[in-house]
């Protein structure tokens, strides 16, 4: 299997990562099949999610698979008045990911990245790798690092 765009970009960074990869399954996008699949507890695989503010900006929140992203918390990590989901018809024009295959490493332009508070807790976290049913395993410093992120608690609930 060739590499992916962010795979490229860990390696060129010489971020150090591991590979899992699992049979994607249209009829669940939560991200609970992924977490399974892979052997990783849900807490642990975060998924990508992409929004707009009420200024226009794009905006990226990696938050665990078992949550959901709480708007307001996310607004006031953005230091906005309002956060909504981008309409998935949007998501691969702005970031040249699909829907369950989206990474917060090498989207098509830089977006302000937001990454659930809880990532740091673990040594290692799972992101989508950039492809339906292939996700990639790193230390969450280096990847906040990478993607010059902020660390905010963004959830409704912890899982």
């Amino acid at each position: 299997m060739s590499k992916t765009n962010a795979l490229r970009l860990l390696d060129q960074a010489n971020i150090p990562y591991r590979e899992a990869f699992y049979e994607y399954d249209e009829n669940d996008l939560s991200g609970l099949h992924a977490a399974k699949a892979v052997g990783m507890p849900e807490e642990q695989v975060f998924k990508t999610l992409v929004a707009r503010s009420d200024r226009g900006t794009i905006l990226v929140f990696c938050i665990p698979v078992c949550c959901t992203l709480d708007l307001k918390k996310a607004a006031k990590a953005a230091g906005v008045k309002k956060v909504e989901m981008i309409h998935v018809k949007e998501l691969l024009g702005l970031t040249g990911y699909l829907r369950g295959g989206c990474s917060p490493v090498g989207m098509k332009k830089k977006y302000p990245t937001y990454v659930d508070e809880t990532a740091i807790l673990y040594e290692e976290i799972a992101v989508s790798a950039g492809e339906r049913g292939h996700q990639v395993i790193l230390s969450p410093e280096r990847l906040i690092d990478f993607v010059q992120g902020n660390l905010p608690d963004l959830t409704e609930t912890t899982c």
